[in-house]
């Protein structure tokens, strides 16, 4: 999978996702400043989402428009929507804010006209969020126009994956393992599932990530994520709705240093830096002065650092032979000091010979 110029998959350091959401409070100079905290911060990628109030919900009273539970109880969707959209009319100035800072920006899309606005604006992905992933003809339009999704699965069962990877048969995809719990509790994660989705899904699986820290996008590294999405906000912002499950700018750029250190930690690689401590491993010495045609003993000869000398498995066999030349308090053995004789060995053959007599 590819996204402007940055391949995604296997083999590669985890594409990093900073997710606005809402946390630019409906102040346009505060998304602008969070595209920049992201840039910052090292995300390859800065998202937003695109949708307005009329045409995610209605603006209506009755019981099942307003949220029963969870830390938005009690609000009516539609004033909840409204309060945390990115408006279309931003979008333009976002886009060429995003391309002053070399960061790429894509969005989630929740309705046609969204995908309609956005091509216009040449957007270079598209974003599925869980709670659409049932949403089959917003998928099928959105690959329509050719460019990569990604596809959030929090809440979905197998079979709702498998519907959303087909619809959008036509175009490279990723999968995000997601949780859609507002913060999510650290031990609901569920982070093995990963593997599965990979060899489920057949694309690049990664992790939206919706705690309070960075413990999950590490563990995610570790497991094989090609993906990191996580919520940014700003340091001095008023509270939003997303900001208790979002990072500050140092956190999250804490979080990608995590993340591609983690990756880089799995890596196989030949460690160089182990080859100044090499001559330091163990080796037979001399530690004791010791004469020519002096027996070699554990008094005079030991397994010690650094590393110059003969390997100490050969201790054992060099014990009672012979020195051939003066080995001084220091020295480390080679074979060109000890002769071939065992005497120890030797002498306890002749004397089983003479009982033999």
């Amino acid at each position: 999978m590819r996204i402007s110029g940055r391949d995604i998959g296997a083999n590669i350091s985890p594409y990093i996702i900073a997710e606005i959401s809402g946390n630019h409070g409906g102040h346009l100079e505060n998304a602008i400043k969070l595209i920049d905290a992201a840039a910052t911060a090292g995300a390859c990628a800065v998202k937003i989402q695109s949708f307005t109030p009329d045409t995610i919900t209605l603006n209506c009273d009755k019981p099942e428009f307003v949220v029963q539970d969870g830390p938005w109880k009690g609000k009516r969707l539609y004033d909840l929507y409204k309060k945390t959209h990115t408006p279309f009319e931003w979008h333009a100035q976002l886009f060429e804010c995003a391309r002053k800072r070399n960061i790429t920006l894509f969005a989630s899309v929740f309705d046609n006209s969204s995908i309609d606005l956005l091509e216009t604006l040449k957007c270079p992905a598209y974003k599925i969020a869980s709670f659409e992933v049932t949403d089959i003809p917003l998928i099928s339009y959105a690959a329509s126009k050719g460019k990569p999704m990604i596809i959030s699965t929090g809440m979905a069962s197998a079979h709702e994956i498998r519907e959303a990877i087909d619809a959008a048969w036509n175009v490279q995809k990723a999968i995000l393992h997601c949780v859609s719990g507002y913060p999510t509790p650290v031990n609901e994660y569920n982070l093995n599932r990963i593997k599965g989705l990979k060899n489920f899904c057949g694309c690049p699986v990664g992790v939206s990530d919706h705690t309070v820290d960075i413990e999950i996008p590490i563990a995610a590294t570790v497991l094989g994520a090609n993906i990191v999405e996580k919520h940014i906000k700003l340091d001095f912002a008023e509270v939003t709705e997303d900001s208790p499950f979002s990072l500050y700018p140092d956190e999250f750029q804490r979080m990608v240093g995590a993340v591609r250190r983690t990756w880089l930690a799995m890596q196989h690689t030949v460690p160089e830096s182990e080859e100044a401590s090499r001559p330091y491993r163990r080796s037979l010495y001399a530690v004791k002065d010791i004469m020519t045609g002096e027996m070699l003993s554990p008094e005079n000869i030991r397994s010690i650092r650094p590393g110059f000398g003969l390997p100490p498995k050969m201790l054992t066999e060099l014990i009672w032979r012979r020195a051939t030349r003066p080995i001084p308090r220091g020295t480390p053995l080679q074979l060109n000091m000890i002769g071939d004789q065992n005497v120890r060995r030797d002498a306890e053959a002749n004397r089983g010979n003479q009982k033999q007599e």
